[in-house]
Parts: structure tokens; C-alpha cells; sequence
């Protein structure tokens, strides 16, 4: 993939992650794609695969009523890109660690895309 195609690509695929297009989503990712969330360091969530990847993708779906990527930067070698990311989102349900319903969470980020082919083969979001 050219620089430009990936960061197509990546825009192509945030912009379903914002409108919960998860067809959208899937339609960019390697049918072995590989989704890592880590929080301070740590892997939160894994997954390998295109059906692990949408199961997560349904589930977390109903966590937010609306939610919100902003890509603010991308970096790109010939390894992968690292995308600088604001995130915005507004509860849909009491989540255990005391957030309530209607609560906005904000974040900064990065995420990390590797690529195989025309496909996002490594997905890491950092939080």
C-alpha cells in the first residue's frame, strides 16, 4: 500500500468506528487481524481474527450512546502508522467502576495500524 492508501484506510475505518458502521469497520481489516487495547502498558482486551474482532466490536457497541475518534496526527513508516487520536464518548450504560449513564469519557491516545496487503493486519489502541 502506498502512504496515501494507508492513510485512507485509516480515516475509511475511524469514520465507521464513529458511525458504529461495523460492516464498515470490518471491511478494512485482515480476515486474521490481530486488536490489542492496552490501558497504561497494559493489554486490556485481545483478540485474533476477523469474528473475535466483530464479537468484541458488537458488545462495545452498546456501551455508548455516542462516541467520537479524532485523528490529530498520523505518522507513517514502511512498518506501520501511529495515529495521535482525541476520544470522545457518552455512556449508555453504568459501567462497574462507578461511571453512570450519560457520563462523557474523554481520552487521549494513539493507535498503532500494521498492514498486510491492502488490509489492517494489527490493530493496538494505547490509552
Amino acid at each position: 500500500m502506498t502512504k496515501e492508501e494507508k492513510i485512507a484506510c485509516i480515516h475509511n475505518y475511524v469514520n465507521a468506528y464513529n458511525a458504529f458502521d461495523i460492516e464498515g469497520m470490518l471491511r478494512h481489516l485482515h480476515e486474521d487481524v490481530v486488536f490489542r487495547n492496552y490501558s497504561k502498558g497494559v493489554v486490556e482486551v485481545e483478540t485474533h481474527g476477523i469474528h473475535e474482532f466483530k464479537r468484541l466490536a458488537e458488545q462495545s457497541k452498546g456501551v455508548f450512546s455516542s462516541r467520537r475518534q479524532a485523528i490529530k496526527a498520523i505518522k507513517i513508516n514502511d512498518e506501520e502508522a501511529e495515529v495521535e487520536l482525541d476520544y470522545k464518548g457518552v455512556l449508555a450504560v453504568d459501567l462497574p467502576n462507578g461511571l453512570k449513564t450519560g457520563d462523557t469519557v474523554d481520552l487521549e491516545g494513539r493507535s498503532i495500524f500494521r498492514f498486510s496487503g491492502n488490509k489492517i493486519y494489527i490493530l493496538e489502541d494505547h490509552s
